[in-house]
């Protein structure tokens, strides 16, 4: 392969002035290449063939030969030399064999040629070397990337800035641009930066002073700007040439304090002609309170902010402390404080970020909930803070997108109010909507909740490094213990010589006559200095000092100015050099100098932390929490509907389909509860399953329903007999459980609040015996156990001893021949003092006069009544009972409920029964139009079922629960209108 390579030389000045980043493309095209291939750099001396000759390279150079598999190579790590060009051409034909055999074994080797060091004798001589190409440009890539992690992208640990923040505060410094003098042109400052320390574009350093005064960028800003800076919508500032600025106070108190003081180290700026500092003396750690974030090659930072008074409590606990441990750390600095306030979920993502350096922290935008009308209620959900680095504007319109687009419901307008008091975004809520579940799909689908990912990595000892708060502030510590100790070397090098100079002056004094007499006879000053030295036992710069000093200083007062003044240097030096001495007296001058910078410059916390276990919304947070209605077919199918699906009806109409259902298939259950309420299923086989009411899909009333199969891990074969919603798993609450056979046991309804997808088991069966009823109960109420030939029986919770889940239980009811179980009830604790307050005085009464509670008896021919709950009496476990329902042949009981827990002005019930028969049909009733009657009486029509079959569930609907639909129906109505 015969190449040719473009040398650096003089011929063209400028070509590699920039050189540009390596792009993945280059760098994948550079490791496709042969292994073999070598690149020959100048480091050995070889002789070029006499054929060879190397030109200067000309302008086709810089790319690719077109129709040729040729590649040219264009180095940048030769340094520029200037020198007499060599000449190259291609070997003759005696040379091809060998030329042959070398390509051959090199598999296609690139021969870079230059002229060698001081050699102008034209010979063609040059030095080259064979690197491979992978370390070649893996070195000149590392240094590439580590020039852009220590010179742009990532800031000091010490003082918490990047090479261009410091030069601008610093030429800002050198201009006296202080926080007392006025402002000055932004122009003038970025003019100075690139002229004497930062060679870079003009714009990288505006953008760089605007975000340092921009007071929603920084927690403490640290320049004052004149002008349009921006704005949290990400507005552009003005142009440079129109804004002004100034340095802020805290800026001169924190990093420009004892500048002069040799303090650091300064360096060379880029064209050796000024000094600057290679860091600021800090006196708090910057890097904490404003943050830093920047892309490196390879590596990234993002620290957040904190409080300034939060901060120096912090410094001051490890100072104290030097083995104080991250959770000591945590009660003076809870977290991060960011500019925009916001409120930080949860303390799990600070912790880890703390501990390692890099966690995740979830910030949500503070908003309240506002009433624009007590009239109509109109609500609206405001916007006063939003999450650090959060456009505003794109806030607002992505807001609108989502509505538009129907994915965010239950918004009627949004506006921004935001003037200079403050920020104001009004979300007005639409009638009828949950501003709550509003804002939780707010959260979720808007940046006004965001993760801010920590990434706390910092130049430490010229090597980027990743820490942990603690390591962050000892570093800190570490570099503040210097310049303190350098500082106090400084004062103590100035105080001794000018101690040195007064000494000698003190002496002249005392000898005022002799050196007068002195100077008046010397010819020179030199000579007279010299004379004064050796007369007078002086240094050469006592000497000097003295001859400078002029007449109206030789009075009495001078001198004793000068006494005083020795008196205060040696005092000055004595502190000073027992402040060296002892690192303890180092420490306590760092928290002092610190604690007035808080005490000046200190605010309160903007951001506010909430104690919460994560930021993350589920499901269950931007769904309504709405009462719902639930049907379960015998045959596992299910389905929710909107409680007003079924309107109320008369009582002996036919009523209303509840649905198609499947072949051979009939209603199971019907029931009332709330999306968010944990639903347990409870099967023929004793075990129990947990879900969400709002995991059920919402069907109209003509659907048939999904199978629970989908829902829950049922076995094969296994039914759901009983369904409880549970909204809280109070400790003081149990479930009472009856089975088919006549067995009842209590069970606390803690045990069921973590159920595994598989279930878990509730009851111990006999064999051929089935849970069947599941009711909710505390230990004062009362339970009512009816079976199918129409005997009840009342016993005590309390006489019911709590049981564990894989337990059996009692015997509750006395059978007799084939009779079964057939229903239960739970009589509230508040109704049973009534009950037994009223049992004597209305055990020989009937009709209509007798007031409640009730027990309501539903036969499955469609037969009900009510029968006063004193007309019966109070048993043990294992009793036959009293009748309370005397059937006509083949009748039997489906349901029986206390009813009467709340009453009208008349004294009557406001509850609403629920029927649904076999074949799907639903009736929805009032129990006050249902009869009071004796407990040997067959009841009334309720449901009429020529064509339907038989009563195959019934489901009550407390008072509340009415009054509530019927003020949404009545809303809704007025809203129609």
């Amino acid at each position: 392969m015969n190449l040719q390579y473009p040398t650096r030389t003089n011929t063209f000045p400028g070509l590699y002035e920039y050189e540009p980043e390596p792009t993945p493309k280059a760098i994948a095209m550079a490791a496709s290449v042969t292994r073999g291939l070598h690149l020959l750099r100048s480091y050995s001396h070889y002789r070029l063939s006499p054929s060879l000759s190397v030109r200067p390279a000309p302008a086709q150079f810089l790319g690719l030969r077109r129709g040729g598999t040729e590649l040219r190579f264009l180095s940048t790590s030769l340094p520029r030399k200037s020198g007499k060009s060599v000449q190259a051409r291609r070997r003759e034909s005696d040379d091809r064999g060998e030329e042959d055999g070398m390509e051959n074994s090199s598999n296609g080797s690139i021969v870079v040629a230059r002229d060698k060091i001081g050699d102008t004798s034209g010979g063609g001589e040059g030095r080259v070397v064979v690197s491979e190409l992978h370390k070649e440009a893996t070195e000149a890539y590392m240094a590439y990337a580590m020039s852009v992690l220590l010179g742009r992208a990532l800031p000091d640990v010490r003082d918490g800035l990047k090479p261009v923040h410091r030069r601008i505060l610093f030429a800002m410094h050198e201009l006296g641009l202080s926080s007392r003098k006025p402002h000055k042109k932004c122009a003038r400052v970025v003019g100075e930066v690139l002229g004497k320390f930062h060679p870079h574009g003009d714009t990288a350093v505006y953008d760089s002073l605007v975000r340092m005064a921009q007071d929603f960028s920084l927690r403490c800003p640290l320049i004052r700007g004149h002008g349009n800076f921006g704005s949290i919508d990400s507005d552009p500032p003005a142009a440079m040439r129109y804004t002004e600025c100034r340095l802020e106070a805290l800026t001169e108190a924190m990093l420009l304090a004892d500048l002069e003081q040799d303090t650091v180290d300064f360096v060379p700026n880029f064209d050796n002609s000024q000094k600057e500092p290679s860091l600021l003396p800090a006196r708090i750690p910057n890097l904490l309170l404003n943050g830093a974030s920047g892309i490196a090659v390879g590596m990234a930072t993002n620290i957040p902010p904190h409080n300034l008074g939060e901060l120096v409590d912090a410094v001051s606990v490890l100072i104290h402390n030097p083995e104080a441990t991250l959770q000591e750390l945590l009660e003076y600095m809870p977290g991060p404080d960011f500019p925009t306030g916001g409120i930080i979920m949860g303390n799990m993502g600070i912790l880890e970020a703390y501990r390692t350096g890099r966690g995740r922290i979830i910030v949500r935008g503070k908003t309240e909930i506002e009433v624009l009308d007590s009239k109509t209620k109109r609500t609206a959900i405001i916007i006063k803070e939003i999450p650090y680095q959060t456009n505003k504007a794109y806030l607002v319109e992505k807001i609108a997108e989502l509505v538009e687009d129907k994915t965010l419901e239950g918004i009627s307008d949004i506006r921004d109010e935001s003037d200079r008091t403050g920020m104001r975004i009004v979300i007005e809520v639409k009638r009828g909507s949950d501003p709550s579940i509003v804002l939780n799909n707010l959260f979720r689908l808007t940046v006004l909740q965001s993760s801010f990912s920590c990434n706390m990595v910092g130049i430490l000892n010229g090597q980027p490094k990743q820490m942990g708060l603690k390591e962050l502030l000892q570093a800190f510590l570490d570099f503040r213990c210097s310049v303190v100790e350098r500082r106090a070397r400084f004062k103590l090098s100035q105080a001794q010589d000018r101690n040195h100079i007064v000494e000698g002056i003190i002496a002249g004094l005392d000898n005022l006559d002799g050196v007068i007499d002195t100077i008046r006879k010397a010819s020179s000053n030199s000579i007279a200095a010299a004379e004064l030295i050796t007369e007078f036992n002086l240094s050469e710069k006592q000497a000097e000092a003295i001859l400078d000093i002029s007449l109206r200083r030789l009075t009495l007062l001078e001198r004793n100015k000068f006494v005083d003044e020795g008196k205060s240097l040696r005092e000055q030096i004595s502190r000073l050099q027992e402040l060296l001495s002892s690192k303890r007296r180092i420490l306590q001058l760092i928290e002092e100098e610190a604690v007035d910078i808080k005490n000046k410059f200190s605010t309160r916390r903007r951001s506010t932390l909430e104690d919460t276990d994560s930021g993350q919304l589920e499901d269950i947070d931007v769904i309504p929490n709405e009462e719902m209605l639930l049907a379960i077919s015998e045959k596992g199918y299910v389905k929710r509907m909107k409680p007003d699906t079924f309107s109320l009806q008369n009582r002996g109409t036919i009523g209303k389909s509840v649905g198609k259902l499947r072949v051979n298939d009939a209603m199971s259950d019907f029931l009332v509860c709330h999306a968010h309420d944990h639903v347990l299923y409870f099967s023929d086989k004793g075990t129990v399953y947990s879900a969400r009411a709002y995991k059920i899909p919402e069907c109209t009333r003509a659907a048939a329903g999904i199978p629970l199969v989908q829902i829950l891990s049922l076995s094969d074969g296994e039914r759901i007999t009983s369904i409880i919603p549970v909204s809280e798993f109070s400790g003081d609450q149990y479930l009472l459980m009856l089975t088919v056979k006549g067995y009842i046991k209590k069970v606390s309804l803690s045990y069921f609040s973590s159920i595994r997808s598989t279930g878990i088991i509730a009851i111990q069966l006999v064999p051929d015996d089935e849970l069947k009823w599941v009711r909710c109960c505390s230990s004062d109420d009362l339970v009512a156990m009816a079976s199918l030939n129409g005997m009840v029986a009342l016993t005590s919770c309390d006489k019911i001893r709590a049981l564990g889940r894989n337990t059996r239980g009692s015997i509750a009811m006395r059978l007799k021949g084939n009779d079964q179980v057939a229903s239960m009830d739970i009589i509230p604790a508040g109704l049973r003092k009534e009950w037994e307050d009223v049992s004597e005085s209305y055990l020989n009464n009937s009709g209509k006069g007798l007031r409640g509670p009730w027990l309501l008896f539903v036969s499955e021919s469609g037969y009900g009544k009510r029968v006063p709950l004193s007309r019966f009496r109070m048993s043990a476990l294992n009793r036959t009972g009293l009748i309370g329902y005397k059937f006509a042949d083949e009748d039997r009981l489906a349901a029986v409920f206390v009813v009467g827990f709340s009453s009208g002005e008349d004294g009557e019930s406001d509850e609403q029964v629920v029927l649904v028969s076999q074949s799907g049909t639903v009736n929805r009733i009032k129990v006050r139009d249902i009869s009071i009657q004796s407990r040997y009486a067959r009841g009334v029509i309720l449901m009429r079922l020529e064509h339907a079959g038989k009563i195959q569930s019934a489901s009550l609907i407390s008072g509340a629960e009415v009054e509530s639909e019927e003020g949404e129906e009545a809303k809704a109505t007025v809203a129609a209108e």
